[in-house]
This record gives C-alpha cells, sequence and structure tokens, in this order.
C-alpha cells in the first residue's frame, strides 16, 4: 500500500463501511452485492483483457462473448433479480460494453410495458430464452429527440391482416440503436401508423430482421453497423432501412392501442404512455449520472493524494496536489454532487417504480409529472456529470489523458447521455412546458401537487427583498433547510418570470409556437433551477435517514459545501430575488473555503465509501493501493508497438529515408 494513501484513510473522521451501507441501502444489501462480486472476481473465464490494444472488431468480439458468457454464469448462479443482474454485469463486464445491453434494458422493458399479455406469453419466453435478440429502434437519421417527426411508417393492410413497414425517405433509416448492427435479431420499431386511410401517431412494433437460424438479414431488411464513433468502440450501433417489410397484425404492441383485424383502431388512454421505455431509461441515466461522476471522483481524489507536486513553502517536500486549495475546489463539490446525484438516483427508481404500478392500476394522474420529472433529472444530472467528469481528468493533469488512468474511457461512454434518450436542452423545454402549465394552474387558485406544489405558495409569505441599508440576513448560509427554502424560491421566481415572459411573447408574436422559442432561454433557466432545488432538497431530506452522528456530520458538510457551491454559481439569481445580500455573497465563498479544508482529511474514506473494486474502476491512478507508477510503467510496457524492439516501419520507411540525405 501506498503510504500516502494510508495516511488519509487514517484520518478519516468516521466510518467508510457504516457510509457504504447507507448507499447500498443497508448492510445486508452491502455483503450480497460483494458476494456477487466476488463471483466474477474469482471466476477464471472473466479475467479482463486489456481492451485498449485491440481492433474495433476484436473488441465487438471480446464483448459479444463476454455478454453471452454472463448470461450463462448468471443462470448458473441462480441470479435473476434486476437489481443483481445488474451488479453482476457491472462487474463482468469490466471496461467492455454489453452487446445485449438495449435488449435488456429497452426491448424487454418494452415488452413488459407495451405488450398486452397474449404477446407476452409468445414473446417473453422467446427472448428470455435469447432466441429472440432484441434492440430498440426508435432514433432515424433525420429525427432523434423530436419523435413525432419520426418518418418510418407501418402500414395496416386489412385483407392480409398485416403491417407493411417502410422506410420511406433516407433521413427516416433507422439510425443508432445499440447491437443492431450485427447482434439483433428483431427489433421494436417505432413507426407512424396508418390505417383506415389515417395517421394514427407512433406505436412499436416487433420486427424480425435477421433469420433465427442463419442470423442472415430478412427480405426487405437493410442492416448494418455505422462505423467508428467517439466512443463504444465494442458496440454495433446500427442502421435500419425497411422496404415493404410485412409483418402479423399482433406484432404490435397492443397493451393500449388496439387495431382490429378490419383496421378499426382503439387509442391509448394517455398518448405519453407510447414513451413508457424513454422514461424508463431517462431514469435510469440519473442513477448513471451519480455513478459515472463517483468513479471519475474516486480516481482523480486517490490520484490526488499520491501525486507530489512543486512547493507550497520553498525548500521543503512537495505536498500531496490535494493539499493545495485549487485542487479541492475541483475536486469536493464534485464529490457533493456524486453524492447528491445518488439520492436523487434513488428517488427517481423510487418514483418510477411507484407511478408505473398506479399506471398499471388505470391511475395515469401522475403520469405527466414522471415524465417532467425524467426529463429534466435527466438533462441536469448529464450535463453536470460530463462537465465534472472532465474537471476530473484535467485534475489528473497530463496522466488523465492516457487511456490508463480510466477517466477518457468514464467520458466518453458518459458525454452521449447528454444526447440519447432526448437531447438535453430539448429535455428542459420539455420540463418547463409542464412547468408553465402547473404555473397557471396555480395562479387560477388550483392545487398542483409533487415536486411543483411550492408554486402554490405563490401568493403566500415569500421572502421578500429588503433595503440594502438595513443588510438583512434574508438566508441563514449555515442552514441547509434554510438553503432549501432558498432554492425553492429562486425556482419559483424564474417560472414565473418565464411564463410571464412566454404570455407577454404571446401578445406580441404571430403565434404561439414563435412566442415559445423567444422564450426559451428563460423556460431552461426555469427547468435548471426546478431541478436544481429538487436535487437540494433531496440530498438534504436524505440525512434524516442517517443514524450514526459520524457519518452524519460528514454528510451535512457535503449536502452543504453542494448547496453553497450552487449559490456561488448562481449568484445573480439570488440576489436579484432579494434572498441574498451583497455581504452575504461574499460570506458563501469564505464558508465554501472553511468546508473544503473540514472535509479535506475525509475526501478518500469518501471516495472509499463508494466500494468500487480495482476491476470495476479499471485505472491505474485510482487503484485502491495507490502504487500507481509501478502500475503505469507496467501497463505502457504491455502495448503492442513494444513487442518489437525495432518496428517494420523503421526498414520499411525510415531507413530509406536516411540512405537518401
Amino acid at each position: 500500500m501506498n503510504p500516502d494513501i494510508c495516511k488519509e484513510r487514517d484520518s478519516a473522521t468516521f466510518q467508510t463501511e457504516l457510509l457504504t451501507n447507507i448507499l447500498d441501502g443497508g448492510a445486508d444489501k452491502t455483503a450480497r452485492r460483494r458476494e456477487i462480486e466476488l463471483l466474477v472476481i474469482n471466476d477464471p473465464d472473466f479475467q479482463h483483457e486489456d481492451l485498449n490494444f485491440l481492433s474495433r472488431s476484436d473488441r465487438y468480439d471480446a464483448a459479444v462473448k463476454k455478454s453471452s458468457m454472463m448470461i450463462m454464469k448468471m443462470r448458473q448462479h441462480g441470479i435473476s433479480d434486476p437489481e443483481e443482474i445488474m451488479c453482476y454485469k457491472s462487474v463482468a463486464k469490466g471496461s467492455t460494453h454489453e452487446a445485449l445491453g438495449l435488449h435488456y434494458v429497452m426491448f424487454l422493458p418494452t415488452l413488459l410495458s407495451q405488450g398486452n399479455p397474449e404477446q407476452q406469453e409468445k414473446w417473453l419466453p422467446l427472448s428470455l430464452s435469447f432466441q429472440v435478440l432484441g434492440t430498440y429502434a426508435q432514433t432515424e437519421m433525420g429525427h432523434g429527440t423530436h419523435i413525432r417527426g419520426l418518418e418510418t411508417t407501418a402500414t395496416y393492410d386489412p385483407s392480409t391482416q398485416e403491417f407493411v413497414l417502410n422506410s420511406p425517405t433516407i433521413s427516416s433509416i433507422k439510425w443508432w440503436p445499440g447491437g443492431l448492427g450485427k447482434t439483433s435479431n428483431h427489433a421494436i420499431v417505432l413507426a407512424q401508423l396508418y390505417t383506415q386511410g389515417q395517421c394514427r401517431g407512433l406505436h412499436p412494433f416487433i420486427v424480425p430482421i435477421r433469420a433465427m437460424g442463419t442470423h442472415e438479414p430478412l427480405p426487405g431488411v437493410v442492416v448494418g453497423d455505422i462505423g467508428p464513433k467517439f466512443g463504444f468502440d465494442e458496440v454495433d450501433n446500427g442502421f435500419l432501412k425497411l422496404e415493404n417489410v410485412r409483418i402479423p397484425r399482433m406484432n404490435m404492441l397492443m397493451k393500449y392501442s388496439k387495431v382490429a383485424p378490419d383496421g378499426s383502431y382503439v387509442k391509448p388512454p394517455s398518448d405519453k404512455l407510447t414513451y413508457g421505455t424513454m422514461v424508463f431509461i431517462r431514469s435510469m441515466i440519473v442513477s448513471d449520472s451519480a455513478r459515472s461522476l463517483s468513479k471519475a471522483c474516486t480516481i482523480a481524489i486517490r490520484y490526488s493524494v499520491v501525486r507530489h507536486q512543486s512547493e507550497l513553502r520553498q525548500g521543503e517536500p512537495e505536498p500531496q496536489i490535494l493539499d493545495y486549495q485549487t485542487q479541492q475546489y475541483k475536486l469536493l463539490p464534485l464529490l457533493a454532487t456524486a453524492y447528491a446525484f445518488h439520492c436523487v438516483g434513488q428517488y427517481m427508481t423510487q418514483t418510477y417504480h411507484r407511478i408505473t404500478g398506479d399506471i398499471s392500476q388505470g391511475d395515469f394522474s401522475q403520469l405527466p409529472e414522471l415524465h417532467a420529472l425524467s426529463a429534466g433529472l435527466k438533462a441536469f444530472t448529464t450535463w453536470i456529470a460530463t462537465a465534472g467528469i472532465e474537471m476530473c481528468r484535467m485534475a489528473c493533469g497530463g496522466h488523465g489523458y492516457s487511456r490508463c488512468s480510466g477517466l477518457p474511457d468514464i467520458y466518453v461512454t458518459f458525454t452521449p447521455t447528454c444526447t440519447y434518450e432526448g437531447e438535453n436542452t430539448v429535455m428542459m423545454l420539455q420540463t418547463a412546458r409542464y412547468l408553465v402549465k402547473c404555473y397557471t394552474q396555480a395562479s387560477e387558485g388550483l392545487q398542483v401537487g409533487g415536486t411543483v406544489s411550492y408554486l402554490n405558495e405563490m401568493s403566500q409569505g415569500r421572502l421578500q427583498p429588503q433595503p440594502v441599508s438595513a443588510r438583512p440576513t434574508v438566508v441563514d448560509i449555515n442552514d441547509l433547510s434554510c438553503l432549501v427554502e432558498a432554492y425553492k424560491q429562486r425556482a419559483s421566481r424564474l417560472v414565473e418570470l418565464a411564463a410571464r415572459s412566454l404570455q407577454g411573447e404571446i401578445q406580441r408574436s404571430k403565434s404561439k409556437e414563435e412566442a415559445w422559442n423567444n422564450t426559451s432561454i428563460d423556460l431552461v433557466r426555469a427547468s435548471d433551477a426546478h431541478c436544481h432545488y429538487v436535487v437540494v432538497k433531496l440530498f438534504s431530506a436524505k440525512l434524516s435517514e442517517v443514524g450514526d452522528t459520524a457519518v452524519h456530520s460528514v454528510l451535512s458538510s457535503l449536502a452543504l459545501l453542494y448547496a453553497l457551491h450552487g449559490i456561488s454559481q448562481h449568484t445573480g439569481d439570488f440576489l436579484q430575488a432579494g434572498l441574498l445580500s451583497g455581504p452575504q455573497i461574499y460570506q458563501v465563498s469564505q464558508r465554501l473555503k472553511e468546508l473544503l479544508s473540514q472535509l479535506r482529511p475525509n475526501a478518500v474514506a469518501l471516495v472509499d465509501a463508494f466500494d468500487y473494486r480495482d476491476e470495476m474502476l479499471n485505472s491505474v491512478l485510482g487503484r485502491y493501493d495507490g502504487n500507481v507508477y509501478e502500475n503505469m510503467f507496467e501497463w505502457a510496457r504491455q502495448s503492442p508497438l513494444n513487442r518489437t524492439q525495432v518496428h517494420s516501419s523503421f526498414h520499411k520507411y525510415l531507413k530509406p529515408l536516411q540512405s537518401k540525405l
């Protein structure tokens, strides 16, 4: 063990294990998670090969092999609980991505949520036995987030009781679905339904795309891989062009919408039910924001106590770089953010299951809020986590640029979340549409509930600006509950300003659509403030569940750091709302520095509490033992370029060049 990292662990003021238990949801869950992880780590079939030195085709091959092996091993071990499956796979896949990822997270959930009992009886056994290998084909070359603009068509033919699917334009070719290029033999295709001469909007269809025996593309199906990307080298993101492909009537998922044999159409109770899979994935992405950011923080903070650099005082030994206040300011607010997002991820998972349970009982009343909340928090968390991961990489200096750090892989894997399942700006505007609707209802005296219930208080006792001469203490910056209230008032004010701005534009503009576009900057700010309030509130609420005094103390400091750092990033909003005075902004800055110093001794223990094994981090810089330099040198020696002392290019190109000079 590196002595620096041992010293850090010895200086912690709390028991790391207790915090790990809280993050897992209990000591029994921690024990079970570790038990599952050891099943993988002790299995010789899962000894990881470093993919950085493989070709793209070899990386894809390794991903398919590992995905297939994971399925067989989980069957042997009797692992069937969804959380345990996710845990097993997170260790087993190492730095690879799953070849069958969308089969699990989109194809199967869509069958379960959109298929009627008869369809589930047919397709689930085939899918769970992996005879059917599925993907989810929604995005097209010409349309992504604006899914109402998708062009793929499914036209019902009552004479044969079949749907005829077509990609009528070049822009309608399905583009990006993972597993589509080479792996899947079926796809759930979102297409515009046409029946009895009318377009009925988007609906999901199960479309066979490859023969189940030979895996050859079926007639009318043009399918393949879209080529190298920014990351995900081992994933076969694909394209799909459909040319008069016929499927049976019952291949349209009909739990809510229905097409009768004669072509008559029964519409769903809510249009948003079609987007159920996307809402599920957005909720998962919020949890992934916490996971990815916490991994990056673990690597950067561990490295920052092992790395010594420059001089604080001339002639003295080089200090650990985490002793520099600027390094603490880069990393510790991100660590607080990772903990905050963990709380939000748990909340979103619970909320999704609660509301989908209501939906299964015929109660659709909470669906609009679930849709709006998942969209906004998906955007809020992924924007911040993406920037945070890059900050962690830069905080590791030049070594953070090396693939051996693990940080480039975390970044290129996570950054697409800002786009897929809804481009973030559009997601924020979807949330804004819900906020404006709720604001209007509250203004008319109607009660709104859930996370927007604060809009009911607009006409009640709000915190009011005070005269500057009175030097008011509007907000106690050391009282977390008071800060939660300040974030609430900020959100309420920005929602109100955006709604009034929109109303003014409607009076001046030619159309509501033009007014919406002209107000979109204000609307995104309002959504961002709403999401920020929700995160601060959930992090604060989590503290009431913590019984251990030492753990409660350190988490309280993290929550306070998160809230105050957010104020420092948005001082204008709090000043304009009269929530903080000028002198208090200075006090926030000073208190932030105190919190950095206060949390510094616990930094390593706080990332240790995430309990990521080295096999999961896949980072030389973030090793638990802190032995960075020895292992970095060994990693470099494994490069294929080092297999020979003299590369063949010397004799082919350099030597002739030298002889001619």
